[in-house]
């Protein structure tokens, strides 16, 4: 049973229950795709139907976001964690690797996502990787081509949102082969070292935003989606 914030879905699954249907899903050969939900996505939703379509219409949509939580407790829903894309897509790669699925990794810079594949295989060993491209391709129809025939049963696709997940729903017909799909946005930046995570202790507590806005003050304008969209959240009369 999913909920609704503003007319959003979001998947109230922690990120064992994930894996665990994900697991029946694939052994169906049902595709899946996976979005991050957040504040500012919602909002962002609100003004663009397409957003709010796309979100809606993926199998999980994660609460990736301190202020989903927040608003699931203020409408007593059932969001018991926050299931964050970057530990999402971590997890993923222990279940690949657990499962023998073949995963292909596409976006970001040539540097950043081989940089990335080579930390994950050092920590992973055992993982398959299908292969990569940076996000810089102009041929997408050989791209796809390339991807279908490359093995690949999971695939992480860091463009940036919505661009990432338009390219999940124009591509995802031509991957019948692939199962699981996921948008992780600036994840491989987080795997390449490139980009540090929130220290352990703002990370428990939900504050991974404050601990951004700390080093990037011109991050303001877009926290201030929270407190927003939690006044609209209380409003809504509706989902």
């Amino acid at each position: 049973m999913k909920e609704y914030f503003l007319s959003v879905s979001v998947s109230p699954l922690t990120y064992e229950e994930i894996i665990t249907e994900l697991r029946i899903r694939i052994n169906e050969e049902k595709q899946s795709t996976i979005i991050a939900v957040n504040p500012e996505k919602v909002m962002t939703a609100q003004k663009n139907p397409e957003v709010k379509d796309l979100i809606n219409a993926s199998t999980f949509q994660i609460a990736d976001g301190v202020g989903i939580l927040l608003a699931s407790k203020l409408k007593k829903g059932q969001v018991k964690e926050r299931v964050t894309g970057v530990e999402m897509m971590s997890r993923l790669l222990e279940f690949a690797a657990s499962d023998k699925l073949p995963v292909y990794f596409y976006g970001a810079k040539e540097e950043v996502v081989k940089k990335a594949i080579e930390n994950i295989k050092n920590d992973i060993p055992n993982l398959q990787v299908a292969g990569y491209s940076n996000g810089y391709r102009k041929d997408e129809k050989k791209l796809v081509s390339e991807i279908d025939a490359s093995g690949a049963k999971m695939i992480f696709v860091a463009l940036g949102s919505p661009t990432q997940e338009l390219w999940i729903k124009r591509n995802i017909d031509q991957l019948r082969n692939v199962l699981v799909f996921q948008g992780v946005g600036g994840s491989f930046d987080v795997f390449s070292g490139t980009v540090k995570r929130a220290p352990l202790f703002f990370r428990k507590l939900g504050l991974e935003w404050f601990y951004r806005l700390l080093r990037e003050p011109k991050r303001l304008k877009r926290q201030l989606n929270l407190p927003l969209f939690l006044w609209k959240v209380l409003r809504d009369r509706g989902n």
